[in-house]
């Protein structure tokens, strides 16, 4: 989930792209202001932006670490 002039979002995005182009994951862009946006907002009410979700629950808010993200997609592909 993502919000306007938000340079933590347009970086998560980046990366995020970049691994979807590579079929690591799959990307929806979803904005604060759109109806699924304040769905997520309520549900899950990020302290900061972006928001993002991974298997529909909860990743990380804010800075998008890459570390935690490689760590949880190998464990996530050892499944």
């Amino acid at each position: 989930m993502t919000s306007t002039a938000c340079h933590l979002c347009e970086d998560a995005h980046d990366e995020l792209a970049q691994r979807a182009a590579r079929g690591e994951v799959d990307l929806e862009v979803v904005h604060v202001d759109s109806d699924t946006g304040r769905h997520l907002l309520a549900a899950h009410r990020p302290t900061m932006f972006p928001l993002v979700l991974l298997d529909g629950q909860p990743f990380s808010s804010g800075r998008l670490s890459r570390g935690k993200l490689n760590k949880a997609l190998a464990k996530r592909g050892a499944r």
